[in-house]
């Protein structure tokens, strides 16, 4: 029953506060992820590890057929989610959309059991999975175990994507198309771990209206490129494996300018 001053309130129109948003505790490293993912073994680890790879929600996580991936796009298709015992199609626009697989996601489908369920991460009966029962029986004793320490939530999963795609450079603008939320939100919540990127932009503005030689990550070429279907398998077979500091962003550093023999 509403307490008085509740409903004085809403007579006088007052809007009610808002909620406070639950506290956000991505993990730190990778190391810390595989940790919990050993504690949960073949059936939920490679899930913990597909989940910190690809952002996506723990519903959009739980409703994901084999068919959902595309390992010669390179992609996986969220289309649907599966929440309070119910698979339903993506509610937005936004939420539909293609996921690129990172080299850790692919590793984690690769230590999936061989299985004939349609479904790409079953509960251990076989089913779909129910979020308060792998939080509580699973997911939470496995983070004990591993001394993980504070306990994240599996929500902190999709946020520790977020943290580590964004230390590592990648645009806030296809951050929020992989995740499936808008550029705002993104900004909202984890527009602080972006910071270096207005220097990192101005340095490469500089160097180029300096004509010097800078590693943008990105060539241009006149020559057309061939498709990313065909391609994109080819590429991760030979890519070269190096170890990578998720907390850290480079600064960009600017070659001197070229001199030639007999200049001032």
């Amino acid at each position: 029953m509403p307490s008085a001053g509740a409903s004085s309130t809403a007579k006088l129109g007052v809007p009610n506060p808002a909620r406070r948003a639950r506290e956000k505790r991505p993990f730190e490293t990778w190391r810390q992820v595989e940790a919990v993912a050993a504690q949960l073994g073949p059936v939920y680890g490679p899930m913990v590890i597909f989940a910190a790879a690809t952002g996506l929600r723990p519903s959009e996580l739980f409703g994901l057929d084999r068919r959902d991936v595309d390992r010669q796009a390179g992609v996986v298709y969220v289309r649907r989610a599966y929440a309070n015992g119910r698979l339903k199609q993506t509610k937005t626009r936004l939420s539909a959309r293609a996921v690129p697989l990172q080299a850790k996601a692919l590793e984690a489908l690769d230590r999936l059991p061989a299985s004939g369920n349609p479904i790409l991460f079953p509960n251990m009966r076989g089913g779909r999975i129910d979020f308060r029962i792998l939080g509580r029986k699973h997911w939470r004793p496995a983070q004990v175990k591993a001394g993980i320490d504070p306990v994240r939530g599996l929500y902190d999963l999709r946020h520790t994507y977020a943290t580590f795609a964004l230390r590592a450079g990648v645009p806030v603008f296809a951050v929020s198309r992989f995740m499936g939320t808008s550029i705002a939100m993104i900004d909202r919540h984890y527009g602080h771990l972006a910071n270096d990127s207005r220097e990192h932009a101005v340095a490469l503005l500089d160097a180029l209206a300096l004509e010097r030689a800078v590693d943008a990550a990105w060539t241009s070429t006149r020559t057309p490129r061939k498709p990313i279907r065909k391609t994109v398998a080819a590429s991760r077979a030979h890519r070269p494996r190096r170890s990578v500091d998720a907390r850290w962003t480079p600064r960009l550093v600017l070659s001197p300018p070229q001199t030639t023999k007999g200049a001032d």
